[in-house]
């Protein structure tokens, strides 16, 4: 008898975006997982190449001549990746902006199967292509006033430092690159080979701000069921938090959902979703300027002096206070 033998997986080919000015750093980092990734499950499963709006050599960050084998537009691309440049103040994004206009119609043109994905102040040009209108995104923290003024059509998130959608992917920080590349390898491959490989390439944890929201991004969260809930009450405003609610939406009993949650954090289900929930308003009041009121009407809490009695009693500071503690 004859058997089948098992196709191989499709490779995944990803353009790693060089223009002029830009931080390349981010893009050898990546491009270093994803090569790991390969040698882990003995699989080409990632291939990526440097690729400019044309062919040839660019002058990068600190005057490194770096070369772009092929063009942005290459049809055969699955994704494409925007790395930051350096600036300082929103005038010197603006002046980047105006100097890559051709790049971004190139990425505004890109095949609507094809991903963007782009981090730290790079997601300026990703914004300015389009691409993100309508859709959840977020950005390098001192830049998100700005965006959220020139670009009023995306839902910008201050209190997430990644987000990933179906066709896009948006990252905060310089090393934005890491939640990207780690998202990819567990969505293709698993979670274990992405702690494998944290592990392997000694890749660095997130930085904490206050001990009330400790290891409550989403990245952290240890099982699917807690990262299914932390999107889920990211996503509801919080007048609607009820267990039934989340339970819902989770496919889930309310019981087993009360269970599953006191077991794997130590709290209560509807105590764990309020931190969750209370997380977001304290990322936003370090990330941005927007007043309580705002933020209180933005993430969907039922007042402003409910929001703050919930917030200092779990943080023993005011909303003011802890924006003028933790704001970067």
């Amino acid at each position: 008898m004859f058997h089948s033998i098992p196709a191989m997986p499709r490779t995944c080919q990803i353009g790693l975006l060089l223009y002029p000015g830009c931080m390349p750093a981010g893009l050898l980092g990546f491009a270093d997982l994803l090569h790991a990734a390969n040698r882990r499950t003995g699989q080409p499963l990632f291939q990526t190449r440097f690729v400019g709006l044309k062919a040839g050599p660019v002058i990068c960050s600190q005057g490194l001549e770096m070369q772009a084998h092929g063009s942005v537009d290459d049809p055969l691309l699955d994704a494409v990746l925007v790395p930051g440049f350096w600036a300082e103040s929103a005038s010197e994004v603006e002046a980047t902006l105006q100097n890559n206009t051709a790049l971004i119609r190139a990425l505004a043109r890109l095949p609507k199967r094809s991903q963007l994905w782009s981090y730290c102040v790079g997601v300026s040009l990703a914004a300015a292509s389009g691409r993100l209108d309508g859709q959840a995104a977020t950005a390098t923290w001192w830049l998100l006033d700005t965006l959220r003024q020139r670009h009023p059509k995306i839902r910008w998130r201050a209190e997430s430092t990644c987000i990933h959608a179906t066709r896009h992917a948006t990252a905060s920080g310089v090393s934005g690159y890491l939640p990207i590349a780690q998202h990819l390898i567990e969505q293709t491959v698993s979670p274990a080979i992405v702690q494998d490989l944290v592990k392997l390439m000694v890749l660095p944890r997130p930085a904490q701000t206050h001990d009330a929201f400790q290891s409550l991004s989403l990245i952290q969260q240890p099982s699917t069921l807690l990262r299914k809930l932390h999107a889920s009450v990211d996503a509801l405003p919080a007048d609607q938090l009820t267990v039934d609610k989340l339970a819902d939406l989770l496919d889930i009993s309310g019981r087993t959902l009360a269970r599953k949650v006191k077991d794997e954090t130590g709290c209560a289900a509807a105590t764990y979703a309020r931190r969750i929930k209370l997380a977001q308003v304290a990322e936003r009041l370090t990330l941005t300027s927007a007043p309580l009121s705002a933020i209180s009407n933005e993430l969907g809490f039922s007042s402003d002096s409910n929001l703050q009695r919930m917030f200092k009693a779990l943080t023993q500071l005011t909303p003011l206070q802890y924006r003028q503690q933790f704001s970067r």
